[in-house]
């Protein structure tokens, strides 16, 4: 099969948005080290995830649950020293939290205020 086209495809796919997702995770897989199961000839992995597809070797089942296992895994932290929140109850590491909170806040209402004070107001005299 030298060219693949929609219609070949969908005997086995139900629609071209399915096509679509089977055929990039078996480009994911590929990727990954997997077998091609038609020959990969000089294709680029597109091509070739599409080729699969169509030969109808390829079990569509399969890739159809890797996709949606691969939607279904969330990450997980390894552990919780990585955790940038404060978890201490030492006072003194609460206290610099706390400053260094107020120095940001401080400094956001500071640039709003700033922004203002190059106007003069209307009812101020110049001199």
């Amino acid at each position: 099969m030298a060219r693949i086209t929609n219609t070949d495809t969908l005997p086995y796919v139900d629609s071209r948005y399915e096509l679509g997702m089977l055929a990039s995770q078996r480009v994911r897989d590929l990727n990954g080290g997997a077998e091609p199961v038609v020959d990969k000839e000089r294709d680029k992995l597109t091509v070739v995830a599409l080729r699969e597809i169509g030969s109808g070797k390829l079990d569509v089942d399969m890739v159809r649950h890797e996709f949606v296992q691969s939607y279904k895994d969330s990450p997980v932290a390894a552990d919780a020293d990585n955790s940038l929140e404060i978890t201490t109850e030492d006072p003194l590491l609460r206290e610099i939290d706390a400053e260094l909170e107020n120095s940001l806040v401080e400094e956001s209402h500071d640039g709003i205020a700033d922004a203002g004070d190059d106007t003069p107001d209307a009812g101020e005299d110049e001199e």
